[in-house]
């Protein structure tokens, strides 16, 4: 037996079996695909657009040059370290300080989970309003959200494999409904019921400069343009990752951004300017009343939401998929409690970590139902985008740190200064003059999230510490090396 294999040994223990690597570049290509469609477009789409009017397209234009510059970066760092954690992993080898990892592994979770519950919310009114409910109630709306959680749970523990075959299936559901959006824009634009000159319109409610505008609502878009740092956390369940992973995820990224402005030109073509701020329904997006507006005497918009059940179904299970995948390689780093990497053996899929995240995200829909003040769909994403433009600013600083590493023969290497240009970026996108003061609520659940990372954080140190020094008799953690 090698070193390396005894030492994975001595970490999943004997019956404890590896994560099976399923994941070929196009199986690969639908999951960040996917993982990048889902909720985004139908949850922020018309938010932005009441934001700077005609040119809604340009936030997402601008959303995904950011993502991009941060996709090297992150790339640069996968393919230098293949293993599941991702950003935790990256900032642990970069900086080496216990507490600013879980930190890091707690907001990447927190952020897949908010995530989650903001697709859990939208599927929920979509699928009430396809059932004949036009305007569900907020209980409805959240016992809905909370079986659906239930269900992807489920689904989850079948394991990866069922669960990639399920997402490529919802991926195609996915493409079809954004391309029924899409051709409802231009026919509406073709038969002349359209104007197509409002997407060179720019127009501030609240009387910004272009520049402030378009600073907000790319905030806003940032949420649709989150997926891609996912697929870093499939890496050990990915065939040749070296190989595929650079040229997947920026295939994925393009593809993503050409739908979103499409969409977004449809959107403006098609509602006047004064219906987009407010959607007949918030919580079930601008996207149904595009189809509603644009063909009234087609069956179409009895059909769509539940299309748009499915497209947005994908990306919470995806992101679920993220959230337990890095919490099992979080303990196999013992950042987190080695039970929390106990894989089944028949299924092989991460069963502690999927109950533990699953539980979390109830958590979550519950209490931001219960209190929030605005939108539950709008103050989740927001968070989302939050959450992760802090990790993206972390992952980028940890790019320029981990130079001094050897790279390996093959793998990716980001431009030189690109990971200064993302971390400056992302940094700029994370302050209050980024978000509307309704959106400060993003802060406070932020900020909860946090607060409960730092009681676990707390907890799992004290676990590991009594752990470690039994093994090997000492009595001060820091004397051990990670």
């Amino acid at each position: 037996m090698s070193a390396t294999e005894a030492t994975q040994e001595d970490v999943n223990g004997p019956e404890d079996p590896d994560l099976k690597r399923v994941l070929g570049p196009k199986l690969l290509l639908l999951f960040i695909v996917g993982d990048i469609l889902g909720a985004g477009v139908y949850a922020v789409t018309g938010k932005l657009a009441g934001q700077v009017g005609g040119i809604a397209w340009l936030p997402f234009l601008v959303a995904f040059a950011v993502a991009t510059v941060t996709a090297f970066s992150y790339l640069e760092l996968v393919t230098k370290y293949p293993q599941a954690a991702g950003a935790a992993l990256y900032t642990h080898k970069a900086f080496g300080i216990h507490f600013i990892t879980f930190l890091v592994a707690f907001t990447v979770v927190c952020s897949g989970i908010t995530s989650a519950s903001t697709s859990s919310n939208l599927l929920a009114a979509n699928l009430l309003i396809g059932f004949g409910n036009d305007e569900p109630s907020s209980a409805a709306v959240l016992i809905t959200a909370l079986l659906f959680m239930v269900l992807l749970a489920a689904i989850n523990l079948r394991g990866v494999g069922e669960s990639v075959k399920f997402n490529v299936v919802l991926t195609i559901v996915e493409m079809t409904a954004l391309a029924i959006v899409i051709g409802i824009g231009f026919f509406v634009i073709a038969s002349g019921d359209g104007d197509l000159s409002r997407i060179t319109v720019f127009e501030s409610p609240d009387d910004k400069g272009l520049f402030m505008a378009v600073t907000i609502a790319t905030a806003i878009a940032f949420f649709s343009m989150v997926g891609f740092e996912d697929s870093v956390n499939m890496v050990e369940e990915t065939k040749d990752p070296m190989k595929i992973f650079p040229r997947t995820m920026l295939t994925g990224l393009g593809i993503a951004v050409v739908i979103y402005m499409l969409v977004a030109i449809s959107v403006v073509a098609v509602i006047p300017a004064g219906q987009i701020a407010e959607p007949t329904n918030a919580e079930a997006g601008i996207l149904l009343d595009v189809v509603k507006i644009g063909a009234p005497n087609l069956p179409i918009d009895t059909l769509f939401p539940f299309l748009t059940v499915f497209a947005v179904a994908n990306t919470a299970l995806i992101n679920m998929l993220m959230a337990s995948r890095l919490i099992y390689g979080m303990a196999q780093q013992d950042v987190l409690p080695r039970a929390l990497g106990k894989v089944l053996p028949a299924r092989r899929s991460p069963w502690t970590a999927i109950v533990f995240t699953t539980l979390l995200a109830l958590a979550l829909i519950s209490v931001v139902t219960l209190d929030s003040e605005s939108s539950v769909v709008s103050a989740l994403s927001g968070t989302t985008a939050l959450l992760l433009l802090a990790v993206f600013t972390i992952v980028n600083v940890a790019c320029l740190v981990l130079r001094r590493d050897a790279t390996p023969d093959g793998a990716f290497r980001a431009p030189a200064g690109l990971p200064v240009v993302g971390a400056v970026l992302c940094a700029y996108l994370l302050g209050p003059w980024a978000r509307l003061e309704a959106d400060m609520v993003q802060y406070k659940i932020a900020g909860g999230l946090l607060a409960v990372g730092v009681v676990l954080w707390a907890l799992t140190w004290l676990t590991n510490r009594g752990v470690r020094a039994k093994k090997t008799g000492f009595r001060d953690i820091e004397h051990l090396e990670d």
